[in-house]
């Protein structure tokens, strides 16, 4: 049966929040709200549950973990793409911008075929998948030889956001050389020699990096991709990546680069985990500061899917904003920002994107999880 009626839910819509209301699914998107004729209907009662729009992740680096668990240990790409989607939707990620890198300098997951290996793959699952699954490409702008990888899954539909980074030290996500050298130590077993050479590496390809985005940005923006900016630390930085086609600036390292990225008509992006862990990973601007200081647009999961749920229902109480405004930041606002309008929000004539939340003591679950209408995870929590 396509038509479905989930009743005496809590909804979440995108200015208000709702008791006792009634959604009607009907082939995958939402017919009615609060239907008084039904016909030949299959229900359920959503009572006790917060129900709300399927979370949209712009950037989550779960399935790089997936594919590379360890240092030099990989898993066949279709059980890490299987793997990856179903903590999505137990996550309540109804869509998900899977992100890899593509930086040769680095080493692992992110050389660049072995990168373009696993977005192919992504495409290749989502005829089995549970969620939405796309694909971010982070370009490493320092990389002289991603472009033409790059270029090839824009092509074919194979990246669906783009954005670009640049992990040299002394600006963005490493202020200093030290920071670099004990992240690359730390994440791929770099000796110094080793990390000597990437660094020399990286300098002497940054002079070309403004032209390659260039030419990558025009790519992107004629095959209808989002463009995003990363780590931006200063006015002409937003500026520069603003010129290029940016729509998203991806954690802004301070205030004043979030403020500068939002008077360019940019939407912010910082980290759920930040928010449940209370401190930056980096050391850079807190997502909760962002939040209080009215800065952040959109939250993703980061390296963590699963933070991002408990994190957005904790915004009311930390940053006293209404549970619609916290929500936003998960669905509707990552949604347009990518370019989405059937989702985002729970509205008639939207997909049927949705998730049913239960609190269990403190600690809120995804319950139920629909995506396009169709049921993704029934978890059954407490056996009800």
């Amino acid at each position: 049966m396509s038509r479905l009626l989930l009743t005496h839910a809590r909804v979440v819509f995108a200015q208000e929040v709702r008791d006792d209301v009634a959604i009607l699914i009907d082939h995958g998107v939402i017919a009615a709200i609060d239907p008084e004729a039904i016909g030949n209907t299959r229900t359920l009662d959503l009572s006790a549950r917060v129900l709300i729009p399927g979370m949209i992740d712009l950037h989550c680096d779960a399935l790089e973990k997936e594919v590379e668990p360890r240092p030099g240990v990989h898993f066949p790409l279709d059980f890490a793409c299987a793997q990856a989607d179903k903590r999505n939707a137990m996550a309540g990620i109804t869509t998900v911008f899977h992100a890899l890198s593509f930086a040769n300098h680095e080493l692992g997951v992110r050389n660049n075929g072995f990168a373009a290996e696993i977005a192919r793959a992504v495409h290749a699952w989502q005829a089995h998948a549970l969620v939405d699954n796309r694909v971010h490409a982070r370009y490493e702008v320092t990389d002289e030889t991603a472009p033409a990888v790059l270029a090839d899954l824009l092509h074919n539909g194979h990246a669906h956001l783009l954005s670009f980074m640049d992990h040299s030290p002394g600006q963005g996500q490493f202020q200093d050389v030290a920071a670099y050298r004990a992240y690359l130590a730390r994440s791929y077993k770099t000796s110094d020699a080793q990390f000597d050479a990437l660094l020399a590496g990286k300098q002497a390809a940054a002079a070309g990096a403004m032209e390659r985005m260039a030419q990558l940005a025009a790519l992107a923006r004629a095959r209808g991709v989002a463009i995003a900016s990363h780590d931006d630390d200063s006015e002409d930085k937003v500026n520069a990546l603003a010129d290029l086609g940016a729509v998203v600036s991806e954690f802004p390292t301070h205030l004043a680069a979030a403020q500068a990225a939002r008077a360019r008509g940019m939407a912010t992006l910082f980290g759920a985990p930040n928010i449940l862990r209370g401190k930056s990973q980096s050391g850079n601007m807190r997502a909760l500061d962002a939040v209080l200081e009215g800065v952040a647009d959109c939250l993703c999961g980061d390296y963590s899917a699963a933070a991002l749920l408990p994190s957005v229902m904790k915004l009311p109480e930390l940053a006293g904003i209404g549970l619609a405004q916290a929500i936003a930041l998960v669905t509707r606002n990552p949604a347009r920002a990518a370019g989405l309008s059937d989702r985002g929000e729970i509205a008639v004539g939207q997909r049927a994107d949705l998730v049913a939340v239960k609190h269990l003591g403190g600690l809120p679950q995804a319950d139920r999880v629909w995506v396009a209408g169709v049921a993704a995870l029934s978890a059954h929590f407490d056996h009800a």
